[in-house]
Order: structure tokens, then sequence, then C-alpha cells
């Protein structure tokens, strides 16, 4: 018996930022770093899966879903704003993907200094199965929560981002 105990591996709790909470902490401070430590992992997994099963980064990702609510393209200063990213993270991300025909850049109209960036078919039609697969994984991560306590969930993060929104600390 004393054998089998040394054989066994303690494994370690996963640090994440919710191991930094304490008794003392006010509950609003435990509150937070709960959220934070969920979106993490949420986060993480969409990442890991995404490299996994399409060998794509979370930011391309992110980019084509913006495009792919908006048909008729994005300037690449919406877009930044959208990503709330940098102008040059959204050149470099945009970039990758018109060298690998996702997407393409136009000049804009109605301003001929600045482009605007819009999905090619083939971009819609990579990114129309990467999305399918993304609300699968999104779907599985809350498969163990009832419907009832989902819908509870979500009215309850309702009502804080509303609070939060119109806090004068916002």
């Amino acid at each position: 018996m004393a054998k089998a105990k040394a054989n066994l591996k303690l494994i370690e709790p996963r640090l994440d930022a919710e191991t930094r909470i304490h008794d003392d902490h006010h509950v609003s401070v435990r509150l937070w770093l709960r959220l934070l430590a969920c979106t993490n992992r949420i986060e993480g997994v969409v990442r890991q899966r995404l490299q996994a099963d399409f060998q794509t980064t979370l930011p391309r990702f992110d980019l084509l879903a913006q495009l792919e609510r908006a048909p008729q393209g994005l300037r690449m200063s919406e877009l930044s704003q959208r990503l709330m990213v940098t102008g040059g993270n959204v050149t470099g991300v945009t970039d990758g993907l018109e060298k690998e025909g996702l997407v393409v850049r136009e000049t804009d109209p109605s301003d001929r200094r600045a482009f605007k960036v819009r999905l090619t078919p083939e971009g819609q039609r990579q990114f129309g199965r990467m999305a399918a697969e993304h609300e699968q994984w999104v779907i599985g991560l809350f498969k163990r929560m009832s419907p009832k306590r989902k819908n509870q969930l979500a009215e309850l993060l309702g009502e804080l981002k509303t609070q939060i929104s119109q806090s004068p600390d916002a």
C-alpha cells in the first residue's frame, strides 16, 4: 500500500486569476476574478481548437468574424475599433489573410486615402466552417449546465453589463 501511494502523482490545481482570491477580499473582487478565470479558460480552449483544427489564431478568427458581419467591408480603422487593437495589429493580421486569399483590400470609394477590407468567397467559405465548429465548442463547454441556469446566468451578466455601462467610473 505504501508503494502505491508513493507512485501517485500529485496534480497541481490549474492556476488562474481566481487563485488570488482570499476570504477577506470584497465579494465584488472575488466575482471579478471568477469571471476573469472563466473567460480565460474558455478563450484558451477556443485558441487551442482554432490552432489544432484550422491552423489559425483567435485574432485571425475575430477579424474574419467582423468582416462576415459586414459584407460591404470595413475600413481598417473600423476593424481596429471593433477588435479593440491597434491599427498595426489589424494590418499584420490582414496582410496574412490577404496572402491566403481570404480577404481583399479595396480603395474606399468615399475616401480614396482609406482601404476597405472584405471577405473573398474563399474567406466566406472557410470562416463558415470555422464558425460552425466554434459554436459547437462553446456549446460543449456549457453542456453540463442546465438551460435554466444558463438563462439565469445570462440574465445576471446582462444586468451586470448594464450597471457597469451606466457607472460613472466606467
